[in-house]
């Protein structure tokens, strides 16, 4: 139990359907390979120095015909490159995007993953019982633009934040939740993986672990401290903060969830009608092999 904190057992079952209908997941060992390398050092709070405790990148294997013939992945790729890295930048959305958008929400809607979480929200009628009205709840949620930055326009949406990543005024990095996209910014020298965080319980993480709490930097600015899924589905995670964030009306929401062997607190941020910020915190794990 984490210090305390009570597990969510309904938000558990349902998690735990969609763990085990997640046939898009990647295995670790077989479809990637991650080197953990060192534990990660402190940074003083506004520098952008972190002494470098992984000489070697996180991800030194990834199949990435999967990443091209899974439907899912392949659209959610499409999307990395739709938005302006800085906030208080006015994004221009294209006809072309608005159709990368939407083709992406309609290949994780046909996976068996989102299914399961459209029939639990419409069962709290948090969902529309209408699949195409959901849709739209989903686009709202993820895809529609709001001002992070009060400054300029509309410069940011909850896809961009949690699946991308964006920075404040150049000199701070924001959200950037995603594997594929952290392997992907990797792999072009965009990212460089400084060593993994240690949890709460102080254990050391393992490399078959899905969920990692890990340091970086991205184009020269210092994330101190990120926390990802690593080689869940882009369904999975759309699904299960989808989930977080409709079942509550809390500005943010912050639930302990067990997903197979994973203690896991799940921090959902809302700005307005969609969301801000998203994503897990492992707290422990019997680091099995999955």
């Amino acid at each position: 139990m984490a210090r305390g904190q009570n597990i969510n057992q309904e938000l558990s079952d349902v998690l735990n359907q969609m763990w085990k209908v997640d046939v898009n997941r990647l295995k670790p060992g077989k479809d990637y390979t991650i080197s953990l390398q060192g534990k990660a050092g402190y940074v003083a709070q506004g520098s952008n120095y972190a002494r470098d405790r992984a000489r070697s990148p996180l991800f030194s294997y990834v199949n990435e015909e999967k990443l091209k013939t899974i439907p899912t992945y392949a659209h959610f790729m499409n999307l990395l490159d739709n938005y302006e890295m800085s906030t208080g930048v006015t994004e221009q959305v294209t006809s072309q995007e608005v159709e990368e958008n939407n083709s992406f929400l309609n290949a994780i809607l046909e996976t068996e993953v989102m299914q399961c979480a459209y029939r639990y929200l419409v069962s709290k009628g948090m969902a529309h019982p209408e699949i195409r009205q959901f849709k739209n709840q989903l686009y709202e949620i993820w895809f529609r633009l709001y001002n992070r930055d009060r400054s300029g326009g509309a410069d940011s949406c909850g896809f961009e934040h949690v699946f991308v990543g964006e920075t404040k005024h150049g000199k701070e990095i924001m959200g950037l939740h995603n594997w594929v996209q952290f392997y992907l910014q990797e792999k072009h020298g965009h990212v460089d993986y400084k060593g993994y965080k240690a949890r709460d319980n102080k254990d050391t993480p393992d490399e078959d672990d899905h969920v990692l709490n890990l340091q970086f930097s991205w184009k020269g600015l210092v994330k101190p401290v990120g926390s990802s899924f690593i080689g869940v589905s882009p369904e999975f995670e759309v699904g299960l903060f989808t989930i977080v964030f409709l079942m509550s009306t809390e500005r943010t929401s912050n639930v302990v969830v067990k997903v197979d062997e994973y203690l896991l607190e799940i921090i959902v941020c809302r700005y307005g009608r969609s969301i801000g910020t998203s994503y897990p915190k492992m707290l422990s794990s019997n680091n099995r092999d999955l």
